[in-house]
């Protein structure tokens, strides 16, 4: 099993201090990636052709890019296509994150777009689907989350489900007022992703206040294929530990 580590940078990051990131990588990943693991970093768009130059080609780590429209062009002001993101060097796609949806109106249906976007010229999408914590505190979590994972993925085959990656972040657990969720309160929701995509896709991703003290317990919870890091993997030196855990936790 390949255990999935990488973070997205939101909007942080100069060109200098992606820059300064991107080599630091290169240079600790010389050797290839860590035995198992398989790293990704989702920089902001200006970043995306720096990132791509620093890291090579060759570069064992996925480079992806926080959105994209579901058209291949036209008349969408301030958009970037998937065509365009995969000229500037992205391999993968972030769909439907909660600060997406929250504020920019990303809907299942947009979300569906986008992933048959990114498949049909050959990028990975990463679905991010997660509940709020009201829907938590109804007992509705497993129900709400399958929803918009089947709203996003309707209509894929077997192959194309095949090359999607799903990232549970419960709202409730990300950003800088996150609480970070308990390994108890995380069986429930992946035993249902587990049981619905297990198997069928690439992997199924935990992403809210993970850090340095809680990755390693998070890995251990069953169906949980790797990590979707925030602020803890903004230094490079954190982003590294996180890879050294992986490995750690692959190894076993």
């Amino acid at each position: 099993m390949t255990l999935w580590i990488g973070t997205s940078w939101k909007m942080t990051k100069t060109l200098a201090e992606a820059r300064a990131w991107a080599e630091g990588l290169r240079e600790h990943l010389a050797g290839g990636a860590p035995a198992g693991v398989q790293p990704f970093v989702i920089p902001s768009f200006t970043a995306t052709t720096t990132v791509r130059e620093i890291l090579g080609e060759d570069s064992p780590v996925l480079l992806g890019v926080q959105n994209a429209h579901w058209e291949d062009a036209g008349a969408w002001t301030g958009e970037v296509s998937v065509p365009q993101a995969k000229d500037a060097g992205a391999q993968l796609v972030e769909i439907g994150h909660s600060e997406r949806r929250e504020h920019f109106g990303e809907s299942v249906e947009t979300t569906r777009w986008k992933v048959a976007a990114a498949l049909r010229h050959g990028l990975t999408p990463l679905l991010c689907i997660g509940e709020s914590l009201e829907v938590k505190d109804a007992g509705g979590s497993a129900e709400f989350i399958l929803e918009q994972a089947a709203g996003a993925l309707d209509g894929l085959d077997a192959d194309e489900l095949s090359r999607v990656v799903i990232a549970y972040e419960p709202i409730w657990a990300i950003g800088e007022k996150g609480r970070p969720a308990t390994v108890r309160e995380l069986i429930e929701p992946f035993a249902a992703l587990g049981e619905a995509y297990g198997g069928k896709v690439t992997g199924l991703l935990y992403g809210g206040s993970v850090n340095l003290d809680n990755a390693a317990d998070l890995l251990g919870i069953e169906h949980v294929t790797g990590l979707f890091v925030g602020r803890t993997a903004w230094e490079l030196e954190g982003y590294l530990e996180l890879l050294r855990i992986a490995e750690a936790h692959a190894a076993v």
